[in-house]
């Protein structure tokens, strides 16, 4: 048996916002929150959009934040349909916690196991790790066994909580800006990390938002970057799988964190994919850049900010040699959207979004 659609039935989410999604989008309402200084080793610090401080351990604060987004999802099908667990860092926060962890060349599916048992999960689980697109692979394969008839309902759960060796690692590449994170920004020299944890509930029953399409094309040619024809090729398989055009999109969800390269990469593909660019939103200057956890959250905050009535604010210049800009207030149409995110690896991956309400 096969569905004609698949629709986000709940959603979740604890950032550097907020511990939910309501608080999230007051937060961003507000104006934001700062980056927090994280050291690596003495003397080096990156900024960070680090979640709310909380006094328990790596393993506890994982324990929690999980079992909090899967309720704020709600229940749906319970705990028995399958569940996708995306992350880039997986439990290396954890191992780093741990003096005596040995389990470096232990088993990939250790992480999505101890999301598992926080949840008391009964249903098949699996572990989705393909850099930043993670967790819109998760949705992808998601769609797929929804579609398909082989489940009614899915959970996803993206994830990425702190540790130092991500941070050092991406600031050994001096990929990090020393201050703040300016998308397509005049003065952006580099990305923020964030923490995020994230929950989509996918369902065949029919709802508000509706997944029409999307797409994953993977191009190696630029392992740490951005590559225009793979960036044109995502829009257009996602276009293609949801049978839409380019004049049917309402508004873009950019990839753009800041990269004084790979910006300007992204932006000038989107100006071959369409002939008038349609509105442009960036969430990474509020909530940093969340990897694997990326396209869940900023998913999930994207649709919080679109019921509330709320709408990211830029608060610096942007590139005018870029020809392009970030829309300020939300579209007077917001239909059909286009969520793209660009990961390690050569993952291009895009997701398109639609509002049945409107």
């Amino acid at each position: 048996m096969t569905v004609e659609g698949v629709y986000v039935a709940g959603m979740g989410l604890a950032c550097a916002l907020g511990n939910d999604l309501p608080s999230s989008v007051a937060a961003l309402a507000r104006g934001g929150v700062r980056p927090t200084p994280v050291s690596v080793s003495p003397g080096v610090q990156w900024p960070v959009y680090t979640l709310p401080p909380q006094h328990d351990s790596w393993i506890e604060r994982l324990r929690r934040i999980a079992r909090s987004v899967a309720v704020q999802a709600g229940e749906g099908a319970g705990r028995s349909c399958p569940l996708f667990v995306a992350s880039s860092s997986l439990d290396i926060g954890h191992m780093e916690e741990e003096a005596q962890d040995l389990r470096l060349g232990g088993d990939l599916q250790d992480f999505a196991g101890l999301v598992a048992a926080a949840l008391d999960w009964q249903g098949p689980v699996f572990t989705i790790s393909t850099a930043c697109t993670s967790s819109v692979n998760a949705v992808l394969a998601g769609c797929d066994l929804v579609r398909s008839g082989e489940a009614e309902e899915v959970l996803v759960i993206g994830a990425e909580l702190a540790n130092r060796f991500t941070v050092a690692g991406f600031g050994a590449m001096q990929l990090l800006s020393p201050d703040s994170a300016e998308p397509f920004g005049a003065g952006r020299n580099g990305l923020v990390l964030g923490e995020a944890v994230a929950a989509l509930r996918l369902s065949a029953r029919p709802g508000r938002w509706r997944i029409a399409g999307g797409s994953n094309v993977v191009d190696g040619r630029n392992p740490s970057g951005t590559e225009a024809s793979a960036v044109i090729a995502m829009c257009h398989e996602a276009l293609a799988q949801s049978g839409f055009g380019v004049r049917d999109i309402d508004l873009v969800k950019v990839q753009a964190a800041g990269s004084p390269v790979n910006d300007a990469i992204e932006a000038q593909a989107l100006k071959q994919v369409f002939d008038a660019l349609p509105p442009l939103v960036s969430l990474k200057s509020l909530i940093g850049h969340t990897l694997g956890a990326s396209g869940a959250a900023e998913l999930a905050l994207l649709v919080g900010c679109i019921e509330a009535g709320a709408w990211p604010g830029v608060g610096y210049a942007m590139d005018d040699e870029l020809g392009i800009a970030l829309s300020t207030q939300a579209p007077a149409r917001l239909r059909n959207m286009l969520l793209n995110v660009v990961g390690f690896g050569g993952g291009h991956a895009s997701l398109v979004l639609q509002d049945c309400a409107v």
